[in-house]
């Protein structure tokens, strides 16, 4: 055996042995679990989109997103999904080290319900003695809760009450007057005729052009670790193209979310078109930072610099 066949020998033991290289963890907090509009990491992960990005995904899911963002600011998880885009500009404004990578929904599938025995047709029937749920301070549902308050001129009283089946129960027994929810979250009292729509989150027009969920990242996480967000956002939008073009991950979402394929099907083309989880673009911010002004989020508008420092949306590759 001459010199040149012991030295590509000895290189292809090396070669055999040498471990492959890591995939890069990335930590969530997701709000919301279950539903369609929160399951984009889930649904990626398990069809194995995040891993052929050589990602590996922690989730931690919460109640909503007031402690979505509380997870992302201190730094305990780098990207939170569901946001309320009220409470990320309040506290962005008060120095905390959250950034916007991308938009989590445009519009809303959310509805307010009350007990099929309710008096209250509408939720404009609402009193100053009406308690109105939403799930966390600084969420999406408590900006949606304000802008019915605002919208309709109510003195009602509103309560976080967590998520949706936290919710449910003190609906029922009458601790709360007008719970809130999400789909698939309620489907079966619907269809039972146990409860009732008193109100959904598209009901207020400006809601339905506003990105009023964000997707959020640690300051630090951006700054130190945009090729790793690089990856995350590309996995990110591969799995929504996926969620709309396969039977395979309705089954997922079904499998996840533990409902049948029919509901998941009913869930994603009846209140989820593809536009409204678009990544992409934070629309209608003029009207959320008015709405951030008027509800007390912020004291007044993000200067240009200031937007262009919050919201950093990697480019579609």
């Amino acid at each position: 055996m001459n010199w040149k066949t012991v030295t590509y020998a000895v290189a292809a033991m090396a070669l055999l042995g040498e471990p492959a290289l890591a995939a890069d963890t990335v930590k969530l907090a997701v709000g919301q679990r279950g539903n369609w509009d929160t399951s984009v990491a889930e649904i990626g992960n398990q069809a194995g989109i995040f891993q052929k990005h050589d990602l590996d995904l922690d989730l931690l899911y919460t109640q909503g997103g007031g402690e979505t963002m509380q997870a992302v600011i201190s730094g305990s998880v780098d990207i939170g999904v569901a946001a309320g885009t009220l409470g990320v500009l309040g506290a962005f404004s008060k120095g905390a080290p959250v950034r916007i990578i991308g938009a989590q929904a445009t519009g809303a599938a959310d509805f307010w319900y009350v007990p099929s025995a309710s008096k209250l047709q509408s939720i404009k029937d609402a009193t100053p003695d009406t308690t109105i749920a939403y799930s966390t301070n600084g969420s999406s549902t408590n900006s949606m809760a304000l802008g019915f308050v605002d919208t309709y001129g109510l003195k009602s009283k509103l309560v976080a009450t967590g998520s949706p089946s936290a919710t449910f129960t003190p609906v029922m027994t009458g601790q709360i007057d007008v719970g809130w929810s999400s789909p698939p979250f309620g489907f079966d009292a619907l269809d039972e005729g146990k409860i009732r729509i008193v109100a959904r989150a598209n009901d207020i027009d400006a809601i339905k052009n506003q990105s009023i969920r964000s997707l959020i990242a640690n300051a630090p996480f951006v700054d130190q670790k945009q090729d790793i967000l690089d990856r995350f956002m590309q996995a990110y939008r591969e799995t929504e193209d996926f969620m709309y073009s396969s039977d395979d991950a309705l089954k997922i979402y079904a499998d996840f979310a533990k409902i049948d394929v029919a509901t998941a099907k009913r869930i994603r083309d009846e209140f989820f078109p593809k536009s409204l989880i678009d990544p992409d673009k934070m629309s209608g911010m003029d009207q959320v930072m008015a709405d951030a002004v008027k509800f007390k989020a912020i004291s007044g508008p993000l200067s240009d610099a200031q937007l262009t420092q919050l919201i950093q949306i990697p480019p579609r590759r």
